[in-house]
């Protein structure tokens, strides 16, 4: 199977650090040309990963015949435009998460995908990971009994005023940013959408984005609640918890590429001084590249991308509905 020939619009942390070298190593994909504004920072990238073409603006890529598809690591208010000009290019697109800014916005970029013929997929890479499909495997199990609540926390600190992540108009805010990981798994592991959602959404008075959001998401009696917060010390962590047993993923979303993941399955024993706890190892694996990997092999063999996009409009509709609230 030929390697898909990828182009990156922008030079952004996310994409020089983990998604392009990421792709570089994979087995079915290249990075064929990146873009940014600045020319210089492009070439200036390209010649550090190896990448033949740089170009000093996004369409100037998205003209390049040799490219098949394009990943999209810009501030989230520029995801739809880039994302709809793309897919007009013929272009593939795997996109940042959030898809959009809100569930409207990302329903235009799934309809305006469809219409031009191309796949269309928000990279979510932790749950394309073999940890988050071990996950899987054991709530469809019944190791778990049932899965009844969800417990989730993310967080990291960032007081920069000028980062975008703090700019409201950029997209900025706890809930889009990470938030989205939070909603995304609940929604994935308890196999739906919730029926009634509540939210607590605290802004910061500078910025004006939300820095600390808690949520509950009712699944017909079943709950996933969970914390983001941008202005705390670093920390994620997944806690599942069913009728027989109990899962804690260890790092559920920063999952490092370079090191085995542990998932702590705890059924039975004296709990909590002594409960009966099994440490299951899932070895290391990058997330970025097993989700180039994916996408290109779906798109070759025509088979549809492992996340379909509808699945980030309904994501959005729940964080919609969360900002709403607050």
């Amino acid at each position: 199977m030929a390697e898909m020939r990828w182009g990156v619009l922008g030079t952004a942390r996310i994409a020089i650090r983990h998604v392009i070298p990421a792709l570089q190593r994979s087995e079915r994909c290249t990075v064929t040309a990146i873009a940014s504004r600045d020319e210089v920072r492009a070439r200036t990238a390209a010649e550090a990963h190896g990448i033949p073409r740089a170009y000093g603006n996004y369409q100037a890529l998205l003209d390049d015949a040799d490219v098949e598809a394009v990943y999209v690591p810009l501030p989230n208010h520029l995801h739809a435009e880039w994302t709809l000009r793309a897919a007009r290019a013929g272009k593939h697109v795997l996109c940042e998460k959030p898809l959009g800014l809100s569930a409207v916005q990302a329903q235009e970029m799934v309809d305006g995908c469809r219409a031009a013929g191309v796949e269309l997929m928000e990279a979510f890479m932790y749950r394309l990971h073999p940890a988050w499909v071990r996950v899987q495997e054991i709530v469809a199990s019944g190791r778990l009994g049932e899965l009844r609540a969800i417990q989730a926390f993310f967080s990291y600190r960032n007081l920069d005023p000028a980062n975008i992540r703090n700019v409201p108009d950029f997209g900025g805010g706890a809930l889009l940013d990470i938030g989205c990981y939070c909603v995304n798994l609940s929604r994935l592991l308890l196999g739906g959408e919730p029926t009634r959602v509540l939210g607590l959404v605290h802004r910061d008075p500078r910025f004006g984005t939300d820095v600390l959001t808690s949520a509950l998401l009712d699944f017909d009696g079943r709950h996933a609640t969970f914390t983001c917060c941008t202005q705390v010390e670093d920390d994620q962590r997944v806690h599942l918890v069913g009728t027989e047993g109990r899962l804690l993923v260890e790092i559920p979303f920063n999952i490092p590429p370079d090191r085995p993941t542990r998932l702590l399955l705890t059924a039975g024993g004296s709990p909590p001084v002594d409960p009966h706890v099994e440490v299951i190892t899932i070895p290391a694996a990058d997330p970025y590249g097993v989700q180039g990997d994916l996408f290109a092999r779906a798109v070759r063999e025509g088979s549809g991308v492992p996340i379909q996009p509808e699945d980030a409009v309904a994501n959005l509709r729940v964080i919609d509905a969360l900002l709403a609230q607050g």
